[in-house]
Parts: structure tokens; C-alpha cells; sequence
């Protein structure tokens, strides 16, 4: 089941202090980006954060959870995420620890 436009809306919204953040549709449901990482999915209007050490801490009473059949474990989030400093700290924290992505070479393609 696809999730519900605006809530994701609202989630991006909640999150607005982390940086700058933005989502993208992705097989029908949605990846949450601060700062150009990808620190967040929307999956049947659940929301799943990628897991950091820092996360974990600042969560506390952690719940893991497959965004998705064989993905690996996100942090869900259940109702946390209408506190908008606690949420934006979680994705600034996330966000922080993450990696820059690698960057995609262009392909050249031939005739």
C-alpha cells in the first residue's frame, strides 16, 4: 500500500530544522533526504530511519523494523515524529553520521 502524500507532507514539515530536507518517490513509496543523504523511508505511512549509533542513543527505547520484505532494520519511528525538535534532532543526529553518497559516474554510450 502506498503512502498517503500528506503525510509525507507532514513528516517533511516535522523535519524542517535538520537541514534541508526533501523526499522522492521510490517503488511506490518514499526516501527522505537531509543534506542530500538519504536518512529516512516512508513505507506505508510508517516511517523507518536508517540506524547510527547516535540514533540509538538519542531514541532510547529503540523499535526495529523491515521498512519493506528484506530490508534490512530501520529504526521505526511510531509517534515521535509529531514532536518536531525531537524528530529534527533524531535527523540531524542520523544525517550527521551518514556518509556523503558515492557519486554516479555518467555513462558514455556507444552507437
Amino acid at each position: 500500500m502506498s503512502s498517503d502524500k500528506s503525510f509525507i507532507e507532514f513528516i517533511v514539515d516535522q523535519m524542517e530544522d535538520a537541514g534541508t530536507i526533501s523526499s522522492r518517490k521510490m517503488f511506490g513509496e518514499y526516501a527522505i533526504y537531509c543534506d542530500g543523504k538519504v536518512v529516512a523511508l516512508i513505507c506505508d505511512s510508517q516511517l523507518f530511519v536508517k540506524p547510527t549509533e547516535g540514533g540509538r542513543a538519542y531514541i532510547c527505547d529503540v523499535v526495529k523494523a523491515e521498512p519493506y520484505p528484506g530490508a534490512k532494520l530501520y529504526f521505526l519511528i511510531e509517534d515521535k515524529f509529531e514532536d518536531r525538535e525531537w524528530i529534527s534532532g533524531l535527523i540531524r543526529i542520523t544525517a550527521h553520521e551518514l556518509p556523503m553518497p558515492k557519486q554516479k559516474r555518467s555513462r558514455i554510450r556507444g552507437n
